[in-house]
């Protein structure tokens, strides 16, 4: 599902220039007053597989599904192979997860498929203690799991695991909200078979990005105050990084919705906090609601409600980290 609206770029265009580009037309002829072509500079990023590989650079694309290919084509592995990206970090560090934007100076380190596993699980309580997030690309996983419950007893199961099938039926293409539903509907008492994906283990422990030689400073990757942000209409756009305020709305809004519906998707939060900034009240922000792609989630009118309390918060400046 889309979690961006579009929004064009001072040139009137969209998107990530591919290493096959056209010039940047000028309002007169497509050249600059000495005659020479304009073009904008390409975006490119640098990439490793988390449990070790070369440094591989990756441009051209404009969506996670596209980043995904580009990754595959890069190392000359399957698409279907990459379960998640981190940013900055090779470890399964799930705050650091490749959402809805990269920051210019991020690393990216993807994540490969590593040993499935089937886990038969009897549903002894109401929740289960999973909190589940997705890649953008078709594979649900694990981002939490609530200390002393009906899943963090199950040894074998990990943060950053990739939840394949529930009883056989497959997961691939779903989202997580739909994870997360299918999970709260099996009733108590029922014994259930999950097969999981956990990511591939790291052959060693201190890979990295190596150092710009160009670069005459020792500044930390990831550092940018800028961000490559993915968009609605599949294009993606140069943004200035959220500040505090915005961060602090999403960052609650988040936990709501871990609270109430089991997943965590910084990207949503987002684009609820954008929705509801501009609204009066809380009939404002619901009909909005209902009229944006966030319609499909089904939120009850409890859990607006507890979304425009966030939103009336950050607001007013009573949000603190």
């Amino acid at each position: 599902m889309p979690l961006f609206k579009p929004k064009k770029r001072e040139d009137g265009s969209n998107g990530v220039d591919d290493h096959h580009h056209h010039p940047a037309k000028s309002s007169t002829n497509g050249h600059s007053e000495h005659g020479a072509p304009v073009t904008r500079p390409k975006l490119v990023f640098h990439c490793q597989q988390a449990h070790g590989s070369p440094t591989g650079i990756i441009s051209g694309f404009t969506n996670v599904k596209e980043l995904y290919q580009k990754i595959a084509e890069c190392y000359d592995i399957p698409c279907e192979d990459i379960l998640f990206c981190t940013l900055n970090t090779h470890k399964v560090d799930m705050t650091k997860l490749l959402g809805g934007q990269i920051g210019l100076d991020d690393f990216i380190f993807a994540h490969r498929k590593g040993r499935p596993k089937e886990v038969e699980i009897t549903k002894t309580e109401d929740a289960l203690g999973l909190t589940i997030t997705d890649n953008g690309a078709g594979y649900a996983f694990i981002k939490r799991i609530k200390e002393g419950s009906v899943i963090d007893r199950i040894q074998h199961i990990e943060v950053g695991d990739h939840i394949e099938k529930i009883d056989g039926r497959s997961l691939v293409g779903q989202r997580h909200y739909e994870v997360a539903r299918m999970l709260k509907d099996i009733p108590r008492g029922t014994t259930f078979v999950m097969r999981l994906v956990e990511p591939l283990k790291a052959g060693f422990a201190n890979i990295g990005p190596r150092s710009d030689p160009r670069s005459g400073s020792k500044k930390g990757y990831g550092s940018g105050k800028q961000t490559l942000r993915f968009k609605a209409n599949g294009q993606a756009e140069v943004e200035d990084a959220p500040d505090d305020l915005s961060t602090y709305a999403t960052d609650k809004i988040n936990s709501l919705l871990e609270n109430f519906m089991g997943i965590n998707d910084n990207d949503l939060a987002a684009q609820i906090w954008e929705l509801g900034q501009q609204k009066q009240n809380t009939m404002e922000f619901a009909e909005a609601v209902d009229d944006s792609d966030l319609e499909a989630f089904g939120f009850t009118d409890d859990f607006i409600f507890e979304l425009w309390g966030a939103i009336t918060d950050a607001k007013a400046g009573r949000l603190k980290k």
